[in-house]
């Protein structure tokens, strides 16, 4: 990650999310990965969106992070599960007070009529909280994917790419090696 960071100053965080309904219908969207160790790859959103009504009927999730100046990706899958309200609720302090706002404001994914109702909203916002706290709201958390599955992608030349797949074995991982 260290490496992603230093080349793609940009969102080296972004990451694809795939989730899917009850119906079994994939949808994919980006998101920023905020937090990774050997319990999971951490994101936070607005459960009331379409990926947080999916995972809340389909709690199964895969991710891919991309970057492509290194020619290397990371895919993962697993099972998802709530943070704690401790957790989310550092993360939401920790982001800027305008996200805050938004976070609170934004119906995510719903309709919207125009985008003065949206920033009349966030005005409003403002003034009540003016420089006091703001509350994280109930419908904004944070997930972890625990993956059973991680696979390194590195480009080669002529697409004689390198993989390799740890796949969850007890408390332990099995490593193999892919064709390209």
């Amino acid at each position: 990650m260290r490496e992603a960071e230093a080349a793609e100053p940009e969102d080296a965080n972004a990451m694809a999310l795939a989730t899917a309904g009850s119906d079994g219908l994939p949808d994919v969207r980006m998101v920023l990965l905020k937090g990774f160790d050997a319990h999971g790859f951490v994101f936070y959103t607005n459960i009331q969106s379409a990926k947080g009504e999916e995972l809340a009927q389909n709690p199964q999730a895969a991710l891919v992070l991309h970057w492509k100046s290194l020619r290397r990706q990371i895919r993962a899958r697993g099972p998802v599960s709530p943070v704690t309200p401790e957790e989310a609720d550092a993360y939401f302090e920790s982001r800027r007070r305008e996200s805050r706002l938004g976070a609170i404001a934004s119906q995510q994914s719903r309709p919207l009529a125009d985008r003065a109702t949206l920033m009349a909203t966030v005005t409003e916002l403002a003034a009540r909280y003016e420089d006091g706290p703001i509350p994280r709201p109930e419908h904004w958390t944070g997930f972890r994917i625990a993956p059973v599955s991680l696979e390194f992608w590195q480009n080669g030349d002529y697409r004689l790419h390198d993989r390799v797949r740890f796949t969850r074995a007890g408390d332990g991982w099995s490593r193999s090696r892919l064709y390209p």
